[in-house]
């Protein structure tokens, strides 16, 4: 990456983009397939169906995908299309903050799904119902979407509403830029990610004690523990986004003359990166999901080759 970055350091400025753009759509078409299959084997196989925690992790790998797919499509319009419709950029920012504020509350989810199962196994059934974890998905996009809605209500509360008739760089922190903006993502920053690692650390805690008290089906509870320690490294990499600011800040001052290298850097590392890693730290881990896959993609491959063979 460091080769790569003094590469496009030197190179022309507009060649310099179209090749930022090219690695940031190819990243984003890779992401989208890798979780293209996930979700294909999910529903190809009705298994996953009746258990809420497939349910949850392929809804977090859709939810990735549509943020990947929306993020990067702003990328690019940064540069294709600098005047889009300002109505328009904000049902996409609306979008991808959505998205992105939906994967914490997921990940949140799906630890409290497995503490359940290992400290309260006899009431798991009831609770973690089917129908139950399609309202927990509803109630994630509902809190998910506040902020995105109170940036667009502050925006039409400081600015003539004539506004959407205009046309703008399509950007957050252009279209968003007052201090009101500002205290209001410090605060969401805030309460998101404590409500979520209070979450996280409690079921593990939780998790932890239960196992050294069982005397049956340990290696089900250390299973659990490691599954919630895997949901902390997936939050990690969901909060290197939220780095993003400071560190465009911190190596801009550092190296002034590379700002527009160091943000895309950025964007690449703390935003697209952990969504390639996110979806296979959980599903390649996973047995029973990593079984059906390959039993999917080898029965396709063999499809393709007697197709092929006529």
């Amino acid at each position: 990456l460091c080769i790569f970055f003094f590469f496009v350091a030197k190179m022309h400025n507009v060649v310099s983009r179209v090749i930022k753009n090219c690695v940031i759509v190819l990243f984003g078409f890779t992401i989208i397939c890798i979780n293209g299959m996930f979700i294909f084997t999910f529903f190809k196989s009705p298994v996953f169906y009746q258990d809420p925690r497939y349910i949850l992790y392929v809804h977090l790998v859709m939810n990735d995908m549509l943020m990947v797919g929306v993020t990067v499509t702003l990328y690019v319009m940064t540069f294709a299309c600098q005047n889009v419709n300002v109505l328009f950029c904000c049902m996409l920012l609306i979008i991808a903050s959505t998205t992105h504020k939906n994967t914490p509350l997921n990940l949140a989810g799906m630890a409290l799904e497995r503490y359940i199962a290992i400290c309260k196994p006899l009431h798991h059934p009831h609770i973690c119902t089917v129908h139950r974890t399609y309202i927990l998905i509803g109630l994630i996009w509902g809190v998910g979407c506040i902020p995105g809605l109170v940036d667009l209500v502050i925006a039409i509360i400081i600015n003539p509403f004539s506004i959407f008739n205009t046309v703008t760089y399509c950007a957050s922190a252009f279209l968003y830029s007052s201090v009101y903006h500002e205290d209001k993502n410090k605060a969401v920053q805030g309460i998101y990610m404590s409500f979520v690692w209070v979450i996280i650390v409690f079921t593990y805690c939780r998790v932890l004690l239960t196992a050294r008290k069982m005397s049956t089906d340990k290696a089900s509870a250390k299973k659990a523990q490691s599954t919630i320690l895997l949901h902390a490294v997936q939050l990690l990499l969901c909060m290197l986004s939220y780095a993003t600011p400071v560190l465009d800040i911190i190596l801009v001052l550092i190296l002034p003359a590379h700002r527009k290298n160091i943000v895309f850097f950025n964007y690449l590392l703390t935003n697209i990166l952990p969504r390639l890693l996110s979806p296979l730290i959980y599903g390649v881990r996973d047995q029973t999901f990593i079984k059906h896959m390959r039993k999917y993609l080898l029965r396709r491959i063999l499809i393709v080759k007697i197709e092929s063979g006529r």
